[in-house]
């Protein structure tokens, strides 16, 4: 229910999260393979994952989430990303998933959640 209640939180906040997360991924030396990703397509990516998170979390399969992301991978080898930039990446999107949490959440619940 609170986990529910959170992923809610996070899409109303999507536009917000997408902001953010694009200028981490823009600015990290990590992740400056990124860069190469017309900046529009990088932050409608991260707000297309925020912004339909429960559907991410309650319809998709295992299938549905490998063929999306396998074709992403295969687009941004293509534009000259790295792998480790994109791992990076992924571990960027989830810090920032926790941070906004913790941020929302009162502290016991979010213990519950991790």
């Amino acid at each position: 229910m609170i986990a529910l209640r959170l992923v809610h939180l996070i899409e109303t906040h999507s536009e917000e999260l997408a902001e953010g997360l694009t200028q981490k991924l823009l600015s990290s030396e990590r992740t400056r393979d990124l860069r190469k990703v017309p900046a529009n397509e990088l932050h409608h990516r991260c707000h297309e994952i925020y912004r339909n998170l429960s559907e991410w979390l309650l319809t998709k399969t295992e299938h549905d989430i490998e063929k999306i992301y396998k074709g992403l991978g295969a687009r941004r080898a293509n534009q000259g990303v790295s792998l480790a930039a994109l791992t990076w990446a992924l571990a960027l999107t989830r810090a920032s998933l926790e941070i906004f949490g913790v941020g929302r959440c009162p502290r016991r619940f979010a213990q519950r959640l991790r």
